[in-house]
């Protein structure tokens, strides 16, 4: 029996995409399900164009949380991959899925981490702080933003020239690269 992943998603969903794409092929894990707290983010779009069922759900529900418990557990949801999601998972999810539930952040925490610090503020912040490096970390979530444990940062430097989409461009290849293999190694037990 394969696992099921669920990813929630923000915006664009990108990320989102990338890893429905890395495990459309493989026996052992897949994407079942993509959630959003934005009716207007393209991930739900983009879940559609790749045969992932999504669903959009109210800010009410997001906090309260039933309703998001419902879901995963009628599509028999294993673990869960925020992927620019932008929003606080309820505590009771936190309590169903412990340590299966993982963020990517677009720096090196716990610098340039915490409420606020998302996309291109991250990316601002890390220029006007005169970084030599910035990266990625991926880590377990808890009840605080981007201070739960962490699993794994690749690095990138950050050049003299960099603007924050130059920087951004190369934080995203860290990820795109780095995000699918990783949660595939948690789910399957290999980390």
């Amino acid at each position: 029996m394969g696992k099921n992943i669920a990813i929630f998603a923000s915006g664009n969903g990108t990320n989102a995409e990338n890893i429905i794409r890395y495990f459309q092929e493989n026996g052992e894990v897949r994407v079942k399900l993509v959630l959003s707290n934005r009716r207007s983010a393209f991930v739900l779009e983009r879940a559609a164009r790749l045969g992932v069922p999504s669903a959009c759900l109210t800010k009410e529900e997001w906090a309260d949380g039933r309703a998001v418990l419902a879901l995963m557990e009628e599509a028999e949801i294993d673990f869960i991959v925020l992927a620019g999601f932008l929003a606080r998972v309820p505590d009771c999810l936190l309590q169903a899925y412990p340590d299966k539930i993982v963020n990517i952040h677009p720096s090196l925490l716990p610098k340039f981490g915490g409420k606020g610090m998302y996309g291109e503020h991250v990316h601002e912040a890390v220029l006007a702080a005169g970084e030599q490096e910035s990266g990625i970390t991926i880590q377990y979530i808890n009840e605080h933003f981007d201070e739960g444990a962490i699993i794994c940062q690749q690095k990138c430097p950050v050049l003299p020239d960099d603007t924050p989409d130059t920087l951004a461009a190369r934080v995203h290849a860290l990820e795109y690269e780095y995000y699918p293999r990783v949660v595939e190694q948690l789910v399957l037990g290999q980390r």
